[in-house]
């Protein structure tokens, strides 16, 4: 289905099983980390290290002006502090729902936390690369939270030209694959009507022209208008969240669990994230 940007029940996406939390690893110069007070869990078995790679040293790149809020969904330690997790916070529409939930994972054990974590990484880099500025809402893969209305915030407050929540869904509806891309509907303010639609569009038409399928089980024709997301409905930025594919589906699973494949999420994302901007 998490500005300052989370399945007991869904915050900003639908996924939810426990899974082990995966080693942290640093975003790429030129991106901002901003995270909350909530205390690190305490340590447990991790993961190996994410593959995602590390910039070479280059010359500064010119800068655009423009700034964009990258939203991993979930987080690694969320499943061993359930009682932060599970705390009632704002949710939009005069709703609550959990601060966060613990997010999906492959039939095999990959959990959504590391892929949004890793793909995010991945397009930081090739969006500084192209002189954005680029805010993570967590600043590794094994903390706690934010909470749903934190991770809406830090887009706010950073005054984001665009917000990019990044998820996987866990569906077990036989035949259930491909990616939508969700958007706050109907709107509660001027940047959630035609520019989190523009956003939308133009991740779903990247994402298309890229090969990956479309949802065949969730929204039409890749794009999903939704009232119930809270990081979507408290954001006054222009804001859409990617469910990048089904975790449950034997070739999106192997996609997402591979470096290959999440390098191509990545590059395409990003791609769109730079065709919208040019565009707006």
């Amino acid at each position: 289905m998490g500005l300052v940007v989370a399945i007991g029940l869904t915050l900003f996406t639908a996924c939810g099983v426990d899974t082990p939390a995966s080693s942290p690893s640093s975003p790429p110069p030129g991106t901002t980390t901003v995270f909350t007070t909530l205390p690190p869990p305490s340590p447990t078995t991790s993961a190996p290290p994410s593959s995602a790679p590390q910039p070479p040293p280059s010359s500064p790149q010119p800068k655009t002006g423009k700034v964009v809020v990258l939203d991993p969904g979930h987080n690694g330690g969320n499943s061993g502090r359930p009682g932060e997790i599970n705390k009632q916070v704002p949710a939009g529409r005069g709703k609550t729902k959990p601060c966060n939930t613990t997010g999906t994972s492959t039939n095999s054990g990959y959990t959504e936390h590391a892929f949004t974590w890793d793909v995010s990484q991945r397009i930081s880099q090739a969006l500084v690369a192209k002189g954005i500025r680029v805010i993570l809402t967590r600043q590794n893969d094994t903390g706690v939270g934010p909470c749903v209305n934190e991770r809406a915030a830090i887009g706010n407050d950073a005054g984001a030209d665009a917000v990019v929540s990044i998820h996987a869904d866990g569906s077990n509806s036989a035949g259930a694959h491909g990616f939508h891309v969700a958007y706050s509907a109907p709107p509660l303010n001027a940047q959630q009507g035609e520019p989190s639609v523009k956003l939308a569009t133009a991740l779903r038409d990247g994402l298309r022209t890229g090969g990956f399928p479309t949802s065949t089980y969730l929204g039409a024709n890749g794009l999903a208008p939704r009232a119930d997301l809270g990081g979507l409905n408290l954001s006054t930025r222009p804001a859409a969240l990617v469910e990048c594919g089904n975790m449950r589906n034997a070739a999106e699973a192997a996609a997402m669990a591979s470096e290959e494949g999440r390098q191509q999420y990545a590059a395409v994302i990003a791609k769109a994230i730079e065709d919208y901007l040019a565009r707006s």
